[in-house]
């Protein structure tokens, strides 16, 4: 990343405020080395609707997560809160 580009959510593709976390679109237990920037919460939404298999097969098709209906749900839900906004994640 150059200086002065702006870092977005892999998820949401909303800004960062504070808080990044490391998400592995491949989990590491299932060999995944990679990792793209995510909002603590869109992180959270990412684990409630997929296993660490599924995520193995779909690797890092941002696309294909977004597009499962409860994500979806989510990112348009969370596309006008602050960066850094937290709630409760629903399972």
């Amino acid at each position: 990343m150059s200086e002065g580009e702006d870092l977005n959510c892999w998820l949401c593709e909303r800004p960062f405020g504070a808080l990044i976390q490391w998400h592995h679109p491949v989990p590491k237990s299932k060999k995944g080395r990679g990792t793209v920037p995510v909002h603590p919460i869109c992180h959270r939404a990412i684990h409630a609707n997929f296993t660490n298999a599924e995520l193995a097969r779909i690797g890092d098709e941002a696309q294909t997560i977004r597009a499962h209906p409860k994500v979806e749900k989510f990112t348009k839900w969370v596309a006008n809160r602050p960066p850094d906004f937290h709630a409760s994640t629903r399972r």
